[in-house]
């Protein structure tokens, strides 16, 4: 769905360029991860990609075409959820979406159906400079997949919202995914990204460092331990034993004759993962 080689860009007046010799591909139906800090070349990234910035070098294919071959067609087939909301102020959530509709040559949801799906049912008459940060956010979101994108852009989908909320919008997406279209996702949140991605790439100072499975990393690059809580005298204490041989492990089947608060797997979060590949934490 999309392949990138050697991309570079640099903004006007910048010494050094905002990134730098990415390379990666997007396959058709799954959802792909641009992972990294605040000033990573996250957005400026997806910024090339959806045509917003110009004077890029290198190679961009999306959808078979490379990118400068496409002119204003390519937004019928692509939506893109910023994450700063801009919206109409004066007009009803309705009314700002009936008119993207109207921008569309091809067929779109109501305007009724996707606010329905966003949780703003009941907002639909409602002018947008009356909405609170996280409903513009959710009225954002909606606005982007009006007219069924083959591609979908999103850049920090959940930010702002809370957990009911932001749970809801990871929904959309996966159902949006199983109809077939492809995400492209620009995020830090580590969370996020572990649980709707097929595939991430860490970009940190303008570079790509890897491209992988989240699950493909965390065993790569995590621990195979288990930690056991057992009940004591004065307390709890932690003991830790390592995966491998556990079941001949002596010392670990002892500690499971005591009386056992809790045993977990020590799983390495991909946010660990993160920090261990580009040595660079997520602020």
């Amino acid at each position: 769905m999309l392949e990138v080689k050697k991309l570079d860009f640099t903004y006007p007046g910048a010494a050094q360029p905002a990134i730098s010799g990415l390379g990666f591909e997007v396959r058709e139906g799954e959802v792909f991860g641009l992972l990294g800090p605040s000033g990573a070349g996250k957005s400026t990234t997806q910024g090339v990609l959806i045509g917003l910035l110009e004077g890029w070098r290198g190679s961009v294919e999306a959808m078979g075409r490379p990118l400068s071959q496409w002119g204003a067609d390519y937004y019928e087939h692509v939506g893109v959820s910023f994450e700063m909301p801009n919206h109409f102020l004066k007009l009803t959530a309705r009314e700002n979406l009936d008119y993207f509709r109207s921008l569309y040559a091809s067929e779109t949801f109501r305007a009724e159906e996707v606010l329905e799906q966003v949780g703003l049912a009941n907002s639909v008459d409602v002018r947008v400079s009356e909405f609170s940060k996280g409903m513009k956010n959710r009225l954002t979101f909606a606005r982007s997949f009006l007219h069924r994108p083959k591609l979908w852009f999103l850049d920090e989908p959940t930010a702002g919202l809370d957990p009911v909320n932001a749970r809801n919008i990871r929904n959309i997406v996966r159902q949006r995914q199983a109809e077939g279209t492809t995400v492209v996702l620009t995020t830090h949140n580590m969370q996020l990204a572990d649980d709707l991605c097929d595939r991430v790439g860490f970009i940190v100072d303008g570079q790509l460092r890897v491209v992988e499975a989240p699950e493909v990393l965390k065993r790569r690059y995590g621990r195979r331990a288990v930690r056991v809580t057992t009940e004591t005298a004065t307390g709890a204490q932690d003991h830790e034993f390592s995966l491998a041989g556990l079941a001949d492990n002596s010392e670990f089947l002892a500690t499971l004759r005591q009386t056992v608060r809790s045993i977990h797997s020590e799983e390495t979060t991909l946010e660990d993962v993160f920090i261990q590949v580009t040595g660079t934490r997520l602020t």
